[in-house]
């Protein structure tokens, strides 16, 4: 039997329930919707740690945060020594190729991959210039990335400044395809294609902002637990200070328009993919994955970016389909059991017919005995928060202030109803408490008390505005001078 190719696809930075799969009608996404239909769409996927460099982690090892040991953003931190999917599939005779983001160091570190062409927006100091900046200046642009203007964990929208042909997702999906044309035709291929939108800046194309200007936009969830800026907890309190803008409905409404322009470029350019795998005779023998790495807020109850346990920022988009003729992966099911980014490397080799390493933790989307529970964590101090999910309810503590919230999203999708104190959900928040406790480790058994959450008290509060304007990025021609890798896009809002 001939090993199938895999082509796995993922987009930076964007939550499930902005897909028409997931019941929104608002994105224009018809081939991830088409591709939903092709395979298992799994609708309570979860970035265990809704951070860049900790998700990619996870990703690539199978293992947990807490089995990689990142859950704060690591940016100069190397990955684990433990078979990487990579690497298990190279060593078993596939041709490995990696095009997009990465986020990994050394930048440079191919993690497996026999090829990798970098787009890693802009990040010199994590060591030298990647292949779409060199692209740039090539093609007379040396140094205009981000001559736009815009920023990397920030807001502002506008369109893209330069022709169509040199935006990242025309140049991630066109080398993509060069990579598929030249194939070793004698050895299956692994694909990984990461794009690295709708991720901030927002600067899609005019053409696909203009797809949005008559469209209607639904304005973000308001909920009565976050009506308060002074009654969230502490680290809400962090996420709110750290975007101190109070967007009015008009400018709410453009920079969602500019988010979901980002995603239909993307949703048209994966029919490039698809199409060159179809002409190339190898559509029918790919297995395709598509994900994101998190979610975003974008607005929902009052926040902005990830780094949080609600849906908009850890429920992530997976589909998993399957080759023709598969009858290992349904067409058009829709699968609510809880699953995690852990769980893609332990599916990927099964499919393969290759061994799974011990050292993963995941659990195969094919097993007969699927996970009951998925557990997250995401930063430390009073940064943290920690979830505990059995496919139906989400039990989110926020240790500083030590603040519990419960929602069941089959009934609240949305997060509005907070269940915590409702004495007819007691045992359920006892349970999944208990549940979440024993999954605590390291310095978070500080804050645990005869079995009992507890938590500590922050003190006051003070973060001071931000003098890297989010990280901005300037001219990069010549490059900047080479910095700090451990300071990469440190603060709330990440890289």
């Amino acid at each position: 039997m001939t090993s199938p190719n895999v082509l796995l696809i993922s987009i930076d930075q964007c939550p499930a329930a902005l897909f028409g799969a997931s019941g929104s009608g608002e994105v224009l996404t018809p081939t991830i919707n088409q591709l939903a239909r092709l395979g298992t769409r799994y609708r309570r996927a979860y970035s265990e740690c809704p951070i860049c460099i900790p998700a990619r982690r996870t990703l690539m090892t199978g293992l947990s945060p807490r089995g990689h040991g990142d859950r704060v953003f690591k940016p100069a931190e190397p990955m684990p020594r433990v078979p990487l999917l990579a690497r298990c599939l190279r060593d078993a005779g596939y041709q490995t190729a990696a095009i997009g983001k990465l986020h990994v160091f050394p930048q440079r570190d191919r993690i497996g991959f026999e090829e990798v062409f970098l787009a890693e927006e802009g990040r010199g100091e994590l060591g030298g210039t990647d292949d779409y900046e060199m692209y740039l200046a090539d093609q007379g642009h040396a140094g205009e990335q981000f001559l736009h203007g815009l920023c990397n964990n920030d807001y502002q929208f506008r369109p893209w400044h330069l022709a169509e042909r040199h935006h990242v997702t025309n140049w991630t999906t066109r080398v993509a395809a060069r990579s598929i044309k030249r194939r070793d035709p004698t050895r299956p291929c692994f694909w990984h294609v990461s794009y690295t939108h709708p991720h901030p800046p927002l600067a899609p194309l005019q053409a696909y902002l203009d797809l949005y200007r008559d469209r209607p936009v639904s304005p973000p969830t308001l909920a009565d637990w976050s009506r308060d800026p002074d009654a969230l907890p502490p680290a809400l309190k962090v996420v709110r200070d750290y975007w101190p803008e109070r967007h009015d409905p008009n400018t709410i409404a453009g920079i969602r328009r500019a988010f979901y322009a980002l995603c239909t470029h993307i949703d048209h350019q994966l029919r490039v993919l698809f199409g060159t795998l179809r002409e190339e005779r190898l559509l029918d023998d790919t297995i395709i994955v598509f994900l994101s790495d998190h979610g975003d807020m974008l607005g929902e109850h009052g926040l902005w970016g990830k780094r949080l346990h609600y849906e908009y920022s850890a429920n992530v988009p997976m589909i998993l389909v399957g080759t023709a003729g598969s009858t290992r992966i349904g067409q058009g099911v829709v699968d609510s059991h809880p699953v995690g980014l852990q769980d893609v490397m332990p599916t990927l080799l099964e499919l393969c017919g290759l061994p799974i390493p011990k050292t993963v933790e995941g659990i195969s989307l094919l097993s007969r005995e699927p996970r009951k529970f998925l557990y997250g964590e995401c930063r430390e101090g009073i940064n943290a928060s920690r979830m505990m999910h059995d496919g139906r309810h989400k039990l989110i503590w926020y240790p500083a202030g030590n603040r519990t919230q419960l929602f069941d999203l089959d009934a609240d999708p949305r997060e509005c109803h907070d269940l915590s104190a409702d004495p007819a959900h007691a045992e359920l928040r006892e349970r999944l408490e208990a549940m979440l406790v024993r999954c605590l480790y390291g310095p978070d058994l500080a804050w645990v008390r005869g079995g009992r959450l507890v938590g500590f008290d922050p003190g006051a509060i003070a973060l001071p505005p931000s003098r890297t304007f989010g990280n901005q990025r300037g001219y990069h021609s010549p490059p900047p001078p080479a910095g700090d890798p451990a300071s990469s896009g440190k603060g709330p809002g990440g890289a």
